[in-house]
């Protein structure tokens, strides 16, 4: 029972963190309607920004955290201006979109290589590193911390979504771009939009995959393969559903090892990734619409 109640702690934290990664990409993707896999850069060099001005330069972490959280946003907006509205303005296939995605991807991970080095980078806990016992297993303050965000990130976006004038915006444009701007919406203008706000979620994912894990230039490219398999479990358009998927693979990879070798962890999420992609590729709550 304890190994059972550890494990369950253990797949709630690593899928709260794949939950704060992929609820900025699905909603990126819900409206832009390509897969934008530098979103895992984003989080890379908002890691390092986070790193530099509070280890570095010494700055109080909080105020450090609120800055990471504005430099991820100000980058992904830039990201969408500065790459992606030129090639629409080409007419640029999603393709192209999401080539140039992986291109940034690799450009944002290869210059936090050059800046910062190879080597592991960590950053110093604000919290107590004190386990808490619960019925056995062990958790520790800033993993309930990670888990809480996951969950309030789950209905500010639903809240965000469902009741703000700006979701409403959003989700027109992902259902009918046409039709929206005939109603007088700026596709553009959401676009952007929707990069600040995902990129801003990708800033608090930086913050607490950064006090829980290490920092490594190529952590991007792992976290948005799990992001993006969460999504997919989850309906990719759907960004509840990319949380719900998430919480699933982060649970499904740890109960895995009971079975398995841990060594074998990453090759269960690709064989759900696989599997959910060959028999049901619109998710848990997407729907086919999603995949055009």
């Amino acid at each position: 029972m304890d190994i059972f109640l550890q494990l369950l702690i253990n797949g709630l934290v690593v899928g709260s963190i794949y939950a704060l990664v992929a609820s900025g990409f699905s909603l990126i993707y819900s409206t832009n309607k390509f897969v934008h896999f530098a979103h895992g850069g984003v989080i890379v060099l908002s890691s390092y920004f986070l790193y530099w001005v509070s280890a570095i330069l010494g700055w109080d972490f909080y105020v450090a955290s609120f800055l990471t959280i504005l430099f991820a946003t100000l980058l992904g907006y830039c990201l969408n201006k500065t790459f992606y509205q030129p090639l629409r303005a080409k007419k640029a296939s999603n393709s192209v979109l999401l080539v140039a995605s992986v291109a940034i991807l690799i450009l944002f991970q290869s210059l936090a290589l050059l800046l910062f080095g190879a080597d592991v980078k960590t950053i110093a806990l604000p919290l107590s590193n004190h386990s808490i016992n619960i019925g056995g297993a062990f958790i520790t303050p800033l993993q309930i911390i990670i888990i809480l965000v996951s969950l309030l990130l789950f209905f500010a976006l639903r809240l965000l979504m469902q009741r703000t004038k700006i979701g409403k915006a959003m989700r027109a444009v992902a259902d009918n771009k046409e039709v929206a701007e005939i109603l007088g919406i700026s596709a553009e203008r959401i676009y952007g939009t929707s990069f600040a706000i995902g990129s801003a979620i990708a800033g608090i994912a930086a913050i607490l995959v950064s006090l829980e894990q290490n920092i490594t230039p190529l952590m991007g490219t792992s976290l948005i393969i799990k992001g993006f398999t969460g999504s997919v479990i989850g309906g990719i358009g759907s960004v509840p559903g990319a949380i719900v998927g998430s919480l699933f693979l982060g649970l499904a990879e740890n109960f895995g090892t009971w079975f398995v070798s841990a060594g074998f962890k990453d090759a269960i999420a690709f064989i759900l990734l696989f599997l959910f992609l060959l028999i049901k590729p619109q998710g848990l709550f997407g729907n086919k619409n999603n995949q055009k």
